[in-house]
């Protein structure tokens, strides 16, 4: 285990609740595993440790009505969520990098606050929380990142690889940091060492303040683990190690060199002394015993041992940054991490709250699930007579329908989702002569119709050398009609520019929980290449491999082959995309519009 990673763990595991917790990112290896068993090992044997999966529901993470002990009890009884369980313990929170911003908001909450607070199911309560967070963060990039706010909020931050060698560091025992823990309430730390730790953070770019916070709480507790009830510079020195380094943002400017004064010009350099004052009478005894006192008090008083603190605490944090860090940082080209945004990791989800009932599964109305009550009365009914014996009823109360946990029904709905149609509309020049007009009209006709359901519609139209999109995904026939009546025509036809931007756009949407639906209307002649240049081999060979890659994506597509007579440029590109071909040689706007509503399932 190394030094740095012992360290942690035993400092950790002497206070959890004040050092909130240590931002572990590394793949599932061995040497995580060692670590997790060594912070497990140190804490106290009454001290829980539980794991949290990344799929936990409100429910079980902060608790909610127990429906099986109300019904029984006849009155509202409190579920204990995972969070108020490990109250004064550890929580492991298992791919924190994939952790949502809301998730995030709440473990933030908890080690604020160190209190649940309950306000759901008919309930209004709040329980103890204090606690400390392990996240394990198994990112492969630097784009994956926990949330920046529940970094923030734990103390340290441990990079660890797979192939990291042991290290000889110090060893602690579970007996030691009991110790600690009993000392670390009689620790005290002077003004000096606090304001040496803010001066670091400062000159190393921290703007959050509770880097100094719990650089303070680190020092005093490596001050209890090393049995001392005071603050000494080995114990800043271990706080700007683990706590500031990892979070610098910058050097500290370079202080100027010692031969500096000598190498100023003559014209700056300070005027010489005044010569010596003749002497005066000799002074008594007394006047120089004052004197000397006085010399002994700006002694005591000089106000550069702060500053020798602080410069030393700085060197400490300097001295343990990543020699990788250290050269992005004197180049300035150190980037803040960023948070992943929502969607990267796929579609979203849609609840299945709301919709056309089709039929009943068993479950706990819980998250907004709607309980069924006939299906539960169904499901409990065989069971009464034997229920009813089993229950004690007082004299004179009437027998009630016994309905139990494996009772409940809740209703299942089937939601049809948002579809959008993306038209990317050819208005190169050979389109321009032939059906720009029609494909014109189709769009405005099928608007009209889509927004009788609800459903957006876009526009990419692609001429010259590149793509454009002229009408966002929108229900407006208005704003439609005025984007596409200020659609020129002519040029060439970059067409695996628009089939690129035609992937980009439908992949936007099904992030967002649409259904995309992508109508190309084109001729299949393209003349311009991905990388700009003219030349219809290369253009053609450009847009097959798109169209393999949207194919590859899995969006419904239609091919609408605008040209005067069916062609086989088409009919090709059409089968590379996995689209469903439609030749039009002779037809007006209605017709067009007819075919693809067909085709789309619409008709």
């Amino acid at each position: 285990m190394q030094g740095d990673a012992a360290t942690i763990a035993a400092l950790f595991a002497v206070d959890p609740v004040g050092l909130g917790g240590v931002a572990l990112r590394s793949p599932a290896c061995d040497n995580r595993d060692q670590w997790l068993a060594l912070l497990k090992s140190l804490l106290p044997s009454q001290t829980p440790l539980r794991r949290v999966p990344l799929n936990i529901n409100d429910t079980a993470l902060l608790g909610g009505l127990d429906l099986g002990a109300t019904l029984q009890a006849g009155k509202p009884i409190a579920l204990k969520g995972l969070l108020s369980q490990a109250d004064g313990g550890v929580l492991v929170l298992a791919m924190a990098e994939r952790m949502s911003l809301s998730s995030a908001a709440r473990f933030g909450s908890v080690l604020d606050t160190g209190m649940v607070a309950l306000q759901r199911d008919g309930l209004d309560t709040s329980a103890k929380a204090s606690l400390g967070l392990v996240a394990l963060d198994e990112g492969a990039s630097e784009d994956e990142q926990m949330p920046a706010g529940l970094a923030d909020r734990l103390a340290f931050r441990l990079l660890m690889g797979a192939q990291d060698e042991d290290e000889e560091g110090p060893e602690w025992t579970a007996q030691e940091v009991l110790n600690a823990r009993e000392r670390l309430s009689q620790v005290t730390i002077d003004d000096e060492a606090v304001q040496a730790l803010c001066a670091a953070a400062l000159a190393l770019g921290i703007d959050s303040l509770r880097a100094s916070v719990f650089a303070v709480r680190v020092a005093r507790a490596a001050a209890a683990l090393a049995g001392s009830n005071t603050v000494e510079e080995e114990h800043t020195g271990v706080a700007a190690r683990l706590v500031l380094a990892p979070r610098a943002t910058r050097l500290p400017p370079a202080a100027p060199p010692e031969n500096e004064a000598q190498d100023t010009p003559a014209e700056t350099q300070e005027p010489p002394e005044p010569p010596p004052e003749p002497p005066s009478e000799p002074e008594s005894p007394d006047a120089q015993n004052k004197d000397e006192s006085k010399a002994d008090d700006d002694q005591e008083e000089d106000p550069s041992l702060p500053e020798n603190l602080a410069e030393m605490v700085l060197e400490a944090a300097q001295a343990a940054i990543p020699s990788g860090l250290l050269a992005s940082l004197k180049i300035g080209q150190l980037q803040r991490a960023k948070t992943p945004t929502s969607g990267s990791a796929g579609a979203l989800q849609k609840n299945a709250l709301r919709g056309r009932p089709v039929g009943t599964r068993k479950g706990e109305p819980r998250a907004g699930q709607r309980i069924n009550v006939l299906e539960t009365l169904r499901a409990a009914a065989p069971w009464q007579k034997l229920r009813q014996r089993q229950q004690v009823h007082p004299e004179g109360q009437k027998q009630r329908i016994v309905v139990r946990k494996e009772d409940f029904h809740v209703t299942r709905f089937r939601q049809s989702g948002q579809t959008t149609t993306v038209f990317v509309v050819d208005a190169s020049g050979s389109s321009a002569l032939n059906r720009l007009a029609e494909a014109k009209g189709a769009v405005e006709l099928l608007l009209a119709d889509c927004y009788v359901r609800r459903d957006s519609v876009a526009v990419l139209a692609f001429r010259g050398q590149t793509a454009e999109l002229i009408l966002p995904p929108t229900r407006s026939l208005a704003r439609a009609k005025r984007s596409l009546a200020g659609l020129p025509g002519g040029g060439g036809t970059p067409l695996a520019h628009a089939i690129d931007a035609a992937i980009l756009l439908a992949d936007q949407l099904r992030k967002k929980g649409e259904t995309p639906i992508v109508v190309l209307l084109t001729d299949g002649k393209g003349n311009i290449a991905r990388d700009g240049r003219p030349g219809r081999a290369q253009a053609a060979a450009d847009a097959l491999a798109a169209a393999t890659e949207m194919r590859l994506r899995g969006f419904s597509t239609l091919l609408v082959d605008t040209s005067p007579q069916a062609q086989d440029a088409a009919k090709n590109l059409a089968k590379a995309m996995g689209a469903q071909y439609l030749a039009l040689p002779y037809a007006g706007a209605n017709s067009l519009n007819q075919a693809v509503r067909a085709v789309a399932g619409r008709s």
